[in-house]
């Protein structure tokens, strides 16, 4: 059951509320991964105020135009307004803004690119409407939210029409870590980081994810119950949430990820992977699942002089993504006839190397715990990031899984090792090739990092060769 307690976003909503004090009305964009929590942040904030909330139809083959605007009729009557015609798009603004021409008012349209997709008037409507009739209420705020950012950048942020219109561009990412353990409440000091973990690693940081866990159940049933079940939500979920992005026109989108599932690589081996040459159109797929949410593009650096470099690779980012195109999509046909539901989840193939991935995205994703746990200030860092070396003639290649350069000439060099047991000292040695491989200037410092999720053995300890280890578990605190 979902929870009613509204947990974490304290920032963002200290940006909006921040709103509440200016002096003229705010044309705002709240955009993010489906299910992060965009309509419920607005939620949230709308209690403060009047609040109307519209939302478009998911695209169909039938949805057209014409049933867009009538079902943002319907909308505007369910609120309590009146009726009106809906044969054009400035005649519904106008009716709605007749209506809001008073007082703190919260307008949301949710799921733009569904409202507005089909019809090439919407947004030059929806401009003159702002400008002729909705910003002449200075408390009212209009907020334009959705989940294909894609969209948002190409049509509004970089529209002529909105520049200089747009108060706040905010953009939702994962919940940190200290916040998700707040969804086991109040058995999250009782529950192991390892438990979490196994949690965790299929859900990220995701809002609606983490409300349909039952903390009362172990990670494993609730694993099963999300996505080894018939009509389990993390079971569907692939085919709802991605039925925008990955449309026939857009099949190359589900290659990409496919292909990103197992690890990361640079675009010259994605297209090699997928026989493909290397052009822009997939530039632009890799473009459109960055700002999705759903894939990160790491750059390299310069260790010489800190300036990031041309090379980056892509890495998926998206733990239920991954997930589920490694164990979920393989079995469906299990799932649907009930036949995989007692499945233990550490026979699945390649277990060990595929968490090991989750949790590098985990660790990643909460740098900022890092930082605070290395007792550095975010004035202190130069640049962070997973970091690559490319083999030459001169040099070996290496690939650090997070590395840290500060201004005083540190390099903080994390490994993060997940291990259902404890880490041996072998662990020291896969390190310290690392570093002698990574080419460091004369000047830097080196400080080796462990970060773990199951414990280390004594003689790691012993050994002093590691600056810090950190559990993971400080990083849910």
């Amino acid at each position: 059951m979902a929870l009613s307690k509204f947990i974490g976003r304290e920032g963002e909503l200290s940006r909006l509320k921040g709103l509440l004090d200016n002096r003229s009305a705010s044309l705002i964009v709240v955009r993010g991964r489906r299910r992060i929590g965009k309509s419920r942040l607005l939620a949230e904030f709308g209690k403060e105020m009047r609040s109307l909330f519209f939302s478009g139809i998911p695209p169909a083959k039938k949805t057209t135009a014409q049933s867009q605007r009538d079902e943002f009729a319907y909308q505007i009557e369910r609120a309590g307004l009146p009726s009106t015609k809906s044969d054009d798009w400035g005649n519904l603004f106008w009716h709605l803004s007749k209506h809001t021409t008073k007082g703190r008012v919260l307008i949301v349209f949710d799921e733009i690119s569904w409202t507005g997709g089909k019809d090439p008037d919407f947004l030059g409507k929806l401009k003159t409407a702002w400008d002729m009739y909705f910003s002449k209420n200075s408390q009212l705020i209009l907020a334009l939210c959705g989940s294909i950012s894609s969209w948002i950048e190409e049509n509004i942020l970089s529209n002529t029409g909105f520049v200089g219109r747009i108060a706040i561009d905010l953009v939702l990412e994962e919940l940190p870590l200290n916040v998700c353990n707040a969804f086991w409440h109040p058995k999250e000091e009782r529950i192991t980081a390892y438990e979490k973990f196994k949690l965790l690693s299929v859900t990220g940081g995701i809002p609606l994810y983490l409300e349909r866990m039952k903390p009362d159940l172990p990670a494993e049933q609730n694993i099963r119950d999300l996505c080894f079940t018939k009509g389990g939500l993390l079971v569907r979920e692939f085919d709802e949430i991605f039925s925008d992005l990955f449309s026939r026109k857009n099949a190359s989108h589900k290659e990409i990820v496919l292909c990103l599932a197992n690890g990361p690589k640079d675009l010259g081996k994605i297209c090699k992977a997928l026989k493909k040459d290397v052009s822009g159109a997939y530039t632009k797929h890799l473009d459109d699942l960055v700002k999705a949410g759903f894939v990160q593009r790491d750059f390299t650096w310069n260790l010489a002089n800190g300036q990031e470099s041309k090379l980056s690779i892509y890495r998926l980012s998206d733990n239920y993504l991954r997930f589920y195109l490694k164990y979920i999509a393989p079995n469906r046909t299990k799932i649907e006839k009930e036949t995989f539901i007692n499945a233990a989840l550490t026979r699945l193939p390649a277990w060990e190397s595929i968490m090991g991935l989750q949790f590098e995205n985990l660790v990643t994703h909460n740098r900022k715990t890092m930082w605070h746990l290395l007792n550095l200030s975010p004035e202190e860092i130069i640049m962070d990031g997973p970091f690559f070396q490319n083999t030459t003639k001169k040099q070996p290649g290496c690939q650090i899984d997070y590395l840290i350069q500060t201004r005083f000439n540190g390099l903080f060099l994390c490994e993060i090792k997940f291990s259902k047991n404890l880490i041996g000292q072998k662990i020291i040695k896969e390190m310290e090739t690392k570093r002698k491989n990574l080419k460091v200037p004369k000047f830097c410092s080196v400080r080796p990092i462990l970060i773990h999720v199951n414990g280390v053995e004594e003689n790691v300890l012993d050994a002093g060769y590691f600056d810090k280890i950190i559990d993971f578990s400080k990083l849910l605190e």
